[in-house]
């Protein structure tokens, strides 16, 4: 199929970033007298807004989270990214070849992303097509971001993939109507990863962005 628009989730698709947010808020949890690994974070809370993450976790742990939560683990988290953060393995190289409009719709905040993709050096090669929740009235796993991307760009839905990496964005894209390509290469997964987003409705599964790029062109 050919399409006419690509959208790419950021983290975990584009730069590899769920395994650094899992420890950040994990350790700002243990803090709070919360017993959670980085990995129970990720199998519970990828991809959510940071609004539904804070939920999420009142909710679960039966705790209250502080006023200044979200600043707190925005500033771990902008240290880790300053030390750790990377591209995803060849994401630069697919970006820079393919023959159709792209670009990057997140459940994360503009500043988180701008971050992201300027210390991975992506920056330059999606602005300015970088959408936030922020702009909708509900993030993923509603549609509402994938379609507002989409007739932004002027694509139909129809004729649209995306790249993603966790359920709530597998979910976003298929009730959006698009295609919908689970990633699997970043750091945080692992087994049944797979499973998790072909049941969630991916319709294609990539190890590698290799295999994104094949994908995207069949």
């Amino acid at each position: 199929m050919s399409f006419s628009l690509v959208i790419f989730d950021c983290d975990g698709v584009l730069v590899d970033s769920e395994i650094l947010s899992a420890e950040v808020e994990a350790e700002a949890l243990s803090a709070l007298g919360v017993e959670v690994t980085a990995h129970d974070v990720m199998q519970r809370f990828l991809g959510l807004t940071q609004e539904a993450l804070e939920e999420r976790f009142e909710q679960d742990f039966g705790v209250r989270l502080p006023p200044d939560h979200a600043e707190t683990t925005r500033r771990m988290l902008r240290a880790a990214y300053v030390a750790r953060l990377e591209p995803i393995p060849g994401v630069r190289d697919v970006l820079q070849s393919l023959p159709m409009p792209y670009c990057v719709a997140s459940n994360s905040p503009p500043a988180k992303l701008g971050l992201g993709l300027s210390i991975t050096n992506l920056f330059e090669l999606v602005y300015p097509n970088i959408f936030s929740a922020q702009l909708v009235a509900q993030g993923k796993p509603a549609p509402d971001l994938f379609l507002h991307a989409a007739k932004v760009l002027g694509a139909e839905p129809a004729d649209t993939v995306v790249v993603e990496d966790s359920v709530v964005g597998i979910k976003a894209a298929k009730a959006a109507g698009m295609t919908a390509i689970g990633f699997v290469g970043g750091l945080h997964h692992m087994p049944p990863s797979e499973k998790t987003l072909v049941a969630a409705g991916a319709d294609h599964i990539a190890h590698t962005m290799d295999e994104v790029k094949a994908l995207i062109l069949a």
